[in-house]
């Protein structure tokens, strides 16, 4: 049987969109007050401007670190764990409410689509206190996939 071979292909910005903008399971990473790394599962889009947004409570880890230090790191992966991922690297910015209620509207089309009730929605995220962590990408590593190295793809088991 063959082996897979592991890749990782450079990409452009636009390539690099279109490979977020179908995948919303993310791991953030940001830096706690010691410096060591925070990573935290989320649930992530594109904006129409092109940064990676995520819903989250300001009470969070990664929204107080995000304020203290706005330095993040995403790693996009796919829904299949074997799939392609990507890590971007950029810097957040952290929007309270009120002024977070229509990007959470939009997060919220990007991620699931058109809601049946936008001002039941709109209500929710202010009854739940949320904000909206905004990443502007400022870099980026290849979309990458795991295996072998190919000088071990036809050896031995």
């Amino acid at each position: 049987m063959a082996r897979t071979i592991a890749s990782a292909d450079r990409v452009d910005r636009e390539e690099l969109l279109g490979f977020i903008r179908e995948r919303h399971h993310h791991v953030l990473l940001t830096r706690r007050s010691d410096g060591s790394v925070q990573g935290s599962p989320v649930t992530g889009g594109l904006d129409g401007q092109g940064r990676v947004v995520i819903a989250s409570y300001p009470q969070r880890a990664k929204s107080v670190n995000l304020r203290r230090d706005p330095r993040a790191n995403v790693l996009v992966l796919s829904d299949d764990w074997d799939g392609p991922w990507v890590q971007v690297d950029g810097t957040a910015e952290v929007l309270d409410l009120p002024e977070a209620v229509e990007p959470l509207v939009e997060y919220f089309q990007v991620i699931a689509g058109e809601h049946p009730d936008w001002d039941e929605y709109r209500q929710a995220m202010r009854d739940q206190g949320k904000c909206l962590l905004r990443i502007t990408i400022e870099g980026w590593g290849p979309i990458a996939t795991g295996g072998f190295p190919p000088e071990l793809a036809d050896g031995p088991s």
